[in-house]
């Protein structure tokens, strides 16, 4: 009995042992199940990516960038194709004996290509050569583990000529300054994406298997065409640059536009950068000082106030003003003198342009009043952007009327306690150069696909609607302006821009810079400018020339006159010759 009893206690153990790994194996085959459904059902997504990723390869073209080129189609920036000869040190197994295959083909010491391969922080790619030759990119594509990558390089040909206006690209392609910036989007282009089935090594597998919908396309840059003209760009650069020695100054501006359509010609900030290398410039140098820095005009504005004073019906023509013998002083507006302490008796109108009586214009704006002044430097377009088609353009400050003293009415009018820019000064005095018409300055002549179809064409808009009339824009410019460059025995203070030639007409300005932080001016430092055009019967070209902080020690002088003054009409003399030229072809 109790040799059955053991038996069937031993049988029974057995049967639990076998009952026990029995449930175990159902356990684990529900849990793979479970592990199985798991992944087929909510991880399938991601393995499926991991394995397309494993077994996907791709092939990235990159797009060429547009050139820009001036109005005559010269180049002033574009893109060539470089080949950069390239290992990937993961599946070179032996790099000594690669790197002596490529010495003589690469014209490189053994060495340091072995040093490049087996040292490179990325292990699937170390550049051993940039700018290889065709016969050399052969050669190396042949040896097991070496590759050729092909690139784009900017290069700017003229180098400094238009770098302010042109800017410059970064390493990888990117506009930073310049249309490069302001267009860098156009210019760039798109990549183009080839997706292929690879092998463990990422080689492909032919026939290519491509997944729908993830190649994309190459697209190349547009190319801009400037309204700049190279050659007039190298007359304003060199004068401007040779008068900014001479006179020790800080920096020089000069513009050249035609005053009819608003095209801009040249557009030069001195100094300026090697668009290649501006990485090596100062960084103040890289903006474009036309469009960022706004300075109190001085006289210069003078002829648009006097326009807005006829044309609001607060002056006539032949009127005559006291100008107080060089002393104007009054409760609420403080005291006034004439530059250089000249003593001016009754002027008229003209003679006060002429003479760039303070006193004169001081009390025009007087007359005039605040809301009729404030209206018309709005309808001149100062206090806001001109919208040229660069990056950074400052709106200038014209401060709202009811921030105004009786200060203001009486310093505005001579170039004070307003701030412009060189390209709103420049469109005032086109809009008085063009008969009174509104004009829109502009840079950019047309955008070109890369198939060569023009995508965008800027032409002017048609002459309607005038800023002033006529009768006034053509009696301030033939008339007080021709003045200012022809009567120097009357004070003509722009007597050095008289070319023999073409009759010039013009409008200095000499402002003194107030200091930074803190009220009032620096002593002994100064902003002279002059704007001016020709001929007066017919305006073709509109110059502006603005030079910062002349060194007045030197004992040439620092007025507008003096400095700038000369500058412009060199540059309106080399212009005006140039295009009869090029009209005559």
């Amino acid at each position: 009995m109790w040799k059955l009893t053991s038996r069937l206690d031993g049988r029974l153990k057995s049967v639990r042992i076998i009952v026990f790994f029995l449930l175990v194996l159902i356990a684990a085959f529900l849990s793979l199940a479970g592990r199985c459904f798991y992944l087929q059902f909510f991880r399938s997504g991601y393995y499926s990516a991991v394995w397309v990723n494993q077994r996907q390869g791709q092939i990235i073209e990159k797009p060429q960038r547009g050139a820009i080129l001036d109005c005559r189609g010269r180049v002033l920036a574009a893109s060539n194709k470089i080949q950069t000869i390239f290992a990937d040190p993961a599946i070179i197994k032996d790099p000594v004996a690669v790197s002596n295959k490529l010495g003589p083909i690469l014209n490189m010491q053994a060495g340091d290509i072995n040093k490049l391969i087996t040292e490179s922080v990325n292990i699937r790619y170390a550049k051993l050569k940039v700018g290889a030759e065709a016969e050399q990119c052969s050669a190396a594509e042949k040896i097991y583990g070496i590759g050729v990558d092909s690139d784009w390089k900017r290069y700017y040909p003229m180098g400094p000529l238009a770098s302010n206006v042109v800017g410059f690209t970064s390493a990888d392609n990117r506009g930073l300054e310049g249309i490069e910036l302001k267009y860098d989007k156009e210019l760039r282009g798109s990549m183009g994406r080839n997706i292929f089935f690879a092998d463990a090594f990422r080689r492909p597998i032919w026939p290519c298997w491509q997944p729908e919908g993830e190649s994309s396309r190459l697209a190349d840059g547009v190319g801009i065409i400037l309204t700049l003209d190279a050659t007039i760009q190298q007359f304003a650069r060199v004068e401007l640059a040779k008068q900014v020695e001479s006179f020790e100054a800080e920096s020089g501006v000069a513009i050249v536009a035609d005053p009819k359509t608003g095209a801009i010609w040249a557009m030069v900030s001195i100094p300026d950068f090697n668009p290649s290398e501006p990485q090596s410039a100062d960084v103040s140098n890289l903006r474009d000082k036309v469009i960022t820095d706004q300075f109190e005009p001085g006289s210069m504005i003078k002829p648009i106030i006097v326009a807005i004073a006829i044309e609001s019906g607060t002056i006539g023509r032949n009127e005559h003003i006291f100008c107080e013998n060089g002393n104007y002083y009054g409760k609420g507006f403080g005291r006034i003198n004439e530059y250089q302490n000249h003593r001016y008796g009754d002027l008229s109108i003209r003679e006060i342009l002429i003479k760039s009586s303070n006193i004169g214009m001081a009390k025009i704006g007087q007359r005039m009043g605040k809301e009729k002044l404030y209206e018309g430097l709005k309808l001149f377009g100062f206090g806001k952007k001109t919208g040229i088609e660069l990056p950074g353009e400052v709106e200038g400050l014209v401060r709202p009327i009811e921030d105004w003293s009786g200060y203001s009415v009486t310093r505005i009018p001579y170039g004070y306690e307003i701030s412009v820019t060189t390209m709103q000064m420049l469109r005032a005095f086109c809009i008085l150069a063009n008969g009174g018409r509104s004009v829109r300055p502009y840079l950019v002549k047309a955008i070109v696909g890369s198939d060569g179809e023009v995508i965008k064409l800027n032409r002017p808009p048609p002459p309607v609607g005038f800023v002033i009339s006529p009768e006034a824009a053509k009696w301030i410019v033939n008339d007080c302006l021709v003045g200012v460059v022809n009567e120097k025995e009357n004070g003509g203070t722009g007597w050095r821009a008289k070319l023999e030639k073409w009759q010039v007409f013009g409008k200095t300005g000499t402002a003194n810079i107030a200091k930074v932080g803190e009220k009032g001016y620096a002593e002994k430092s100064n902003i002279a400018s002059f704007i001016a055009g020709a001929p007066a019967e017919d305006p073709a070209v509109i110059v502006l020339v603005s030079i910062r902080k002349p060194n007045s020690r030197l004992g040439k002088g620092d007025s507008g006159g003096a400095v700038a003054s000369p500058v412009a009409a060199k540059i309106i003399e080399k212009t005006l010759t140039y295009l009869e030229k090029q009209n005559r072809l």
